[in-house]
Order: C-alpha cells, then sequence, then structure tokens
C-alpha cells in the first residue's frame, strides 16, 4: 500500500511539473499610472505586478534550471504594453557588439521578447535589449523553423533603456500596442523569451525549448493573459518623406550626374491587423551596400532584400516554392533591369502599394503592386508588378497558400518581343508544421502563364523533414519544366528534376569539451527530363560536425561530385580564358574543413579551407573572417576568400581574391560611421562605401554617403558618387 501510493504520489508530481513546464502563464495588469523608460524599475506599479520568471538553461544543457534567473514583468493601458525585466549575471564584465540598433544577438548579452499575437505558432514580433539599453527589433515566420524565419530588417517606433547594477541589470519597454498586430478583444497572447548571457557560458528560455529546435522558434510557448481584453488598436497614420541629392562621376563613360530625388512613404493601419503600405518615387538606392561575392558556380547568386517597404510581411509574399530551386517571387527584382549590352542597372519606381495582414485569426491576405518607369533608351519597358496572396491557417500550425502574380508592359514597345509583354505565374502551396515541430514540410504546383502558351511550364516539389534529438531525416524533390518562367521570381535553373536526402545522427556526450556533434550523409541527384532524364549533376557529402561547451564550432566534409556541362563553362571568369566545352562530364572529389572561433569573446575567427579536384582540375580556396570588438564602441572585421583554380592547358587558371576590411565606429546611441572597403578581381573592383548615419528622431535619419570604385589592375577611378539622404517619420 505505501509503495502505492508512492508511486502515485509521482505520477501526480510529474505531471504537475510537467505541466508547469509546457503551460506556463502570468497576468498582464491594466493600469492608468505613467512610466518613465528610464531602465530603473522604481515605480511602485512594478513591485505589484505579476512576472514570467523560472528560466531554463537552453545551453549547454536543456534539462535544468538557468544558473542565472531573469524576471519579466508586463503591464498595460489603452496605448502601450510596459514591460520591466531584471537580468541576474556573475558581474558587470558584459559583451556588446556596439551602440547600433539591430545587434547581433548570438555573441553579447542581451535578452529578446516573442509575442505572438494571434496564437497561432506561426508569426510573431520581436523585440530585444542589451545591458547598454541597445534596441533591436525583428519578425519571425514560418514558426521560427530555420534562420530564414528570422529578419531584423523590420523597423518600428517604441523606446527602452537599461541600467546596469552589480550583479544584475535591469530594463524598462515601453511599446505601443501599435507596434503589434492583433485581433480586437484578445484576452491573450502566447508569449516566450530568450536570453544570452556570455559570463556564464548560458543560454536560457522562459518556456523550455529543447536543443534540436531553433530558440527562437514558435513551438514552444506560455502565455501572457490580459487583465481585460485589448480595446481597438488607434494606429496613427504615418507619412515617411524624403529628400536625397546625389553627386556622382563616371570615369568609364566620362560622364557625371547631378540629381535631386524626393518622395516618400506612407503607412495606413487597416483595423488592429491589417497595414497598407504605399510609397510614390521612391528612393531605393542602397546608403548600405550589398555584399560582394565570389562566384564559381553557373548560376546567379541571390542576395537578400533590405528595403523597408517590402519587409513588413514578406514571408506572406516571397515564402512560396522552394527558396533555392523555384521561388516564384523574389522582391528584388523589382526596380532593376538589364539593359542592352546585358549589364544590370536601377529601374526607377513610379510608386506602388502593398495591402498585408490578417483577415481574422487565421486567414492572411497580400496584396502587392508597383509600377515601373520605362526607359527606352536601354529598351526597358515600363512593367505593372502585381501580387496576390492568400493563406489559409489549417489544422494546429499548418496553412495552404494561394497566389497569382503578374508582370505587364504598359503599353507595346517596338523593342520588346511579343513574349515578353506579360508573365504571370499562379500556385498553390501547402506547408506543414506540425504541433510539436516534430514534422515539416511543403508541398507546391505553380503554372507560368506567357504570350503564346508553353508547354513545359509548370514548377513542383515538395519538402519533407522529422527533427528529434538524435535524428534528423530530410527529403526534397524539385521539378521545374523548361518553359517555366517567373519575371519576378529567383529560379536558378529550369529544366531540372531535383532530389535530396540528408540522414544525420546527433551525439550528446555527458562529459567533455564537446556539447554535441552530428554525422550527416546528404546525396543529391539532377536530372534533365527533356534530354530523357540524363543525370547532369549529382554530390554525394558526408559532414562531420562538432559543437563546443565554449560554443566554438568545427566542421570537416567530403563531398564527390559528377557534373556534366550542357553549355561551354569558364568558371574563373577570365577574358581570355578558354571555356571548358559543353556535353561533356566532369568528376571531382573535396574536402573541406571549417571552424568558428568563440564570437563571445572580444576577438573572434573562422577559417574555411577547401582542397580537391575541381572539374578537370584542382581547387584550392581559404574562407574566413576576423571579428575585433573595442567596447562598447568600435567594431573592426574583415572577411576575406581565395581560391586557386588550375585546370590544364588551354583552359584557364585563376587566384581569385575577395578582400573586405570593415570599420564601425559608433559614436552614441544615434550617430554612426562605417566604412567596407571590397576588393575583388573577379569583378575587377575595389569599391570603398563610407557612410555616416545621423538617426536624430525615432526611425528618422540623415545618411552622407561616399562611394568610390576603381579598376583592380589599373587602379583607375571607375564611379565615384556622394550621397546625402534625410528621411523622417512623422505620424498625423
Amino acid at each position: 500500500m505505501p509503495r502505492t501510493v508512492c508511486c502515485l504520489l509521482f505520477v501526480v508530481l510529474s505531471c504537475t511539473i510537467y505541466g508547469q513546464e509546457n503551460y506556463k502563464s502570468f497576468t498582464v495588469r491594466y493600469i492608468d499610472e505613467n512610466i518613465t523608460p528610464d531602465g530603473a524599475l522604481d515605480e511602485p506599479i512594478w513591485f505589484a505586478a505579476e512576472s514570467a520568471h523560472d528560466f531554463w538553461e537552453y545551453f549547454p544543457v536543456d534539462s535544468i534550471q538557468a544558473v542565472k534567473q531573469t524576471d519579466i514583468k508586463m503591464l498595460y493601458d489603452d496605448k502601450n504594453l510596459y514591460v520591466g525585466i531584471t537580468v541576474y549575471t556573475a558581474g558587470r564584465d558584459y559583451a556588446v557588439e556596439s551602440l547600433k540598433r539591430d545587434f547581433r544577438a548570438g555573441n553579447s548579452d542581451n535578452i529578446t521578447l516573442l509575442f505572438d499575437t494571434f496564437n497561432d505558432g506561426n508569426n510573431a514580433f520581436m523585440f530585444g535589449i542589451n545591458p547598454y539599453g541597445v534596441r533591436r527589433e525583428g519578425l519571425i515566420s514560418g514558426g521560427g523553423l530555420d534562420g530564414g524565419d528570422f529578419t531584423n530588417s523590420w523597423d518600428v517606433k517604441w523606446r527602452g533603456n537599461s541600467k546596469i547594477y552589480d550583479e544584475y541589470y535591469t530594463a524598462e519597454m515601453i511599446i505601443p500596442l501599435t507596434s503589434f498586430k492583433f485581433r480586437e478583444g484578445e484576452t491573450k497572447w502566447r508569449f516566450n523569451s530568450y536570453r544570452f548571457d556570455t559570463q556564464s557560458n548560458e543560454n536560457s528560455t522562459w518556456v523550455r525549448i529543447p536543443q534540436n529546435q531553433n530558440i527562437f522558434g514558435l513551438t514552444f510557448m506560455g502565455d501572457m493573459v490580459f487583465e481585460k481584453p485589448l480595446g481597438k488598436s488607434r494606429s496613427p497614420f504615418a507619412v515617411i518623406p524624403y529628400i536625397n541629392y546625389l553627386g556622382a562621376q563616371d570615369f568609364e563613360n566620362e560622364s557625371s550626374i547631378s540629381n535631386f530625388k524626393f518622395g516618400g512613404d506612407a503607412k495606413v493601419s487597416i483595423g488592429n491587423s491589417m497595414n497598407l503600405d504605399i510609397t510614390v518615387n521612391p528612393d531605393f538606392s542602397q546608403v548600405e551596400v550589398d555584399n560582394q561575392v565570389t562566384n564559381l558556380t553557373r548560376f546567379e547568386i541571390g542576395l537578400p532584400e533590405r528595403r523597408q517597404f517590402f519587409i513588413d510581411n514578406i514571408d506572406l509574399f516571397a515564402d512560396f516554392g522552394d527558396s533555392r530551386d523555384s521561388n516564384p517571387f523574389f522582391s528584388r527584382r523589382i526596380g532593376i533591369a538589364r539593359d542592352t549590352a546585358d549589364n544590370t542597372i536601377e529601374n526607377s519606381i513610379i510608386g506602388g502599394v502593398r495591402l498585408s495582414g490578417k483577415l481574422n485569426n487565421r486567414l492572411r491576405f497580400g496584396f502587392l503592386n508597383i509600377q515601373t518607369e520605362a526607359d527606352e533608351a536601354n529598351e526597358i519597358a515600363s512593367n505593372n508588378n502585381m501580387m496576390l496572396a492568400v493563406q489559409q491557417q489549417v489544422f494546429s500550425r499548418s496553412n495552404i497558400g494561394f497566389f497569382f502574380i503578374n508582370r505587364q508592359a504598359a503599353k507595346d514597345y517596338d523593342f520588346q518581343t511579343d513574349e515578353d509583354r506579360y508573365n504571370r505565374v499562379l500556385g498553390v502551396d501547402y506547408n506543414l508544421i506540425s504541433e510539436d515541430n516534430l514534422w515539416s514540410g511543403r508541398f507546391f504546383m505553380h503554372k507560368s502563364f506567357e504570350p503564346g502558351g508553353r508547354m513545359e511550364d509548370l514548377s513542383t516539389g515538395m519538402r519533407l523533414e522529422y527533427n528529434s534529438r538524435y535524428w534528423n531525416f530530410f527529403s526534397k524533390a524539385v521539378f521545374v519544366g523548361e518553359d517555366y518562367q517567373s519575371d519576378l521570381g529567383f529560379i536558378r535553373r529550369t529544366d531540372i528534376f531535383k532530389g535530396i536526402f540528408s540522414m544525420r545522427r546527433v551525439f550528446w556526450p555527458k562529459n567533455g569539451i564537446i556539447q554535441n556533434h552530428s554525422i550527416r550523409l546528404i546525396p543529391n541527384y539532377i536530372w534533365s527530363p527533356s534530354r530523357n532524364f540524363q543525370n547532369t549533376d549529382y554530390t554525394t557529402r558526408v559532414d562531420w560536425e562538432f559543437r563546443f561547451q565554449d560554443q566554438s564550432q568545427a566542421q570537416v566534409s567530403f563531398s564527390h561530385r559528377y557534373t556534366y556541362l550542357l553549355d561551354e563553362f569558364d568558371p574563373t571568369r577570365s577574358d581570355d580564358a578558354l571555356p571548358l566545352p559543353g556535353e561533356q562530364g566532369y568528376y571531382y572529389n573535396s574536402v573541406n574543413f571549417q571552424y568558428r572561433s568563440d564570437r563571445r569573446r572580444l576577438f573572434s575567427y573562422s577559417l574555411e579551407p577547401t582542397i580537391g579536384r575541381f572539374f578537370n582540375g584542382d581547387r584550392f580556396s581559404l574562407e574566413g573572417g576576423m571579428n575585433l570588438r573595442v567596447q562598447p564602441k568600435t567594431v573592426i572585421s574583415m572577411n576575406f576568400r581565395y581560391d586557386q583554380i588550375k585546370l590544364p592547358e588551354p583552359y584557364g587558371s585563376a587566384d581569385i581574391w575577395l578582400i573586405s576590411p570593415r570599420f564601425d565606429l559608433t559614436f552614441s546611441k544615434s550617430i554612426f560611421w562605417s566604412t567596407l572597403v571590397q576588393y575583388s578581381n573577379q569583378r575587377d573592383n575595389l569599391g570603398i562605401n563610407s557612410r555616416l548615419q545621423w538617426r536624430f528622431a525615432p526611425l528618422s535619419d540623415l545618411f552622407l554617403v561616399y562611394n568610390d570604385n576603381y579598376f583592380v589592375n589599373s587602379f583607375m577611378p571607375k564611379l565615384r558618387s556622394i550621397n546625402l539622404k534625410l528621411t523622417y517619420w512623422l505620424n498625423i
């Protein structure tokens, strides 16, 4: 009898602990007092607030409570959400990247809050702060399954500050409710928080998350319960005008440019959950230049979107198909075009609108329409670019999405062929996310439409992943028809049937310097349907990855590749090199090693050598980076890549260099200066970009940008410009 009673008590206690661990909640009190966000939690109202506490360790282990705890309290009124945070630490020796907003979280001390305002486990708003009161914000989409679901390019107005004490620091945030989207009358939001503690070498979360899941994943969350239902959000009408002066000298073409431009954006909230963005004569010039890359492949490389107009709800438009092989919408296509010499140039945008958000708790809607300007001298048509997207949540977290894309010329141009007058794409996607994140996947089918019609204009595919603590299985199949085309998409190549399978086994040692290590096998095959499914490419790769207790990482890989060149190709991209002949197959192997040191240190680095065969020759590559922090105001970094390609005579050989030193100085939380130098002999360009930014008001900036470009071999000037840009965020 006593043994039976003990067993029953054990079961009840276990269930109680499990329930506490997985179903945490706290109450957010309604107040009418004023709170000043000075970082000190000295207002009496904070003492009466409930808190989210008892954080769980995520790293180095995920089975114990955090050694250094965190306490989060929240209050709200009709306009704002107030957050008071106490973060306990081992001392005051904090790692801080800089004083600039939207810092990277993984290499410094900070705390981040995640708000799933529609309780759907798919999308969330992210707000973070560090011990110096530097803020960041972002958006999580797709359940936070991988790094591509996280974007910190999103900006919104809010206030916050921190205060440092001997063994802890505190932070206060005031986040306007208009910063969120939510359903009127809502009584609770799903919530979680994660924290990086460099002094204790500990990462922790409020709701326990297993290490095989992302720390910002939305599967494991608790509830923040509002004392009374949320009312209607009275979002202000935001107008963001800009003025821009650009002076440039084109030495190559012996011409100069002096251009004054003005325009702006507007943001209009429609209800609590929809947002209308309007842009007129936008300035999408890059005040921050893209990072140059070395391309040894036959295909185009996609670069990330940074333009604010496209960021809000970007996943609703961009997350269709397969991001690598068949993405029907890639927003960076809008605003660029190719001239008569096949050079990529800017294509001015006249204006556009974008409506996006939630129609109800389970239905999302997006509409985008942008008109580009004609440039008949370069044979570029004026185009209307439109996309309509609808996404309906089904089951617990999965969804079905439909989209329609239309790119159409404004009129008939003499220089334009009939087949280029319009391009349309229609598609449906099913996204699978199981309630426990054990299974995820995607199934899609898209069809393109062009004048005259085509036969092989389908793109379809599937992806399925199983992710547990010890095993990960991943499979993908993609078909892209020979005639499939999406003018607003990113399609690496057509006429392919691609199959990938990945099997990974993870080991978790109980002792030693290794936190976990894993072995992965990845076979990848591509066939050409139009050539009777001829095998044109395959790669078989074996990886052995190590993650250490000090947060450093290492990986060694062996790859066996086969490439059948359909067309001639010069991987060195040299002007006088003889390309490798087409209609020929090549077998080649390589070994790769990667190491990344502990990024918490003031000096960190990464190295990645690769050695082996390359087509019918040899290759040695060395890629890496170094980062030095002079806390809290200066970061000096340098990325580099060297590729030595040796092909047998008479084919090309080359030594390809890409060196990119960068200097970032934050004079204060509002004045920043950064200089990036990029040397690439593959692109025959030495570029210098120096930018001074003054954030004189919330989300309002004055930029002074100097760009200089030189030919590498002759060191003759190529293009030089100076850009003065002023933007101001005005709430009406």
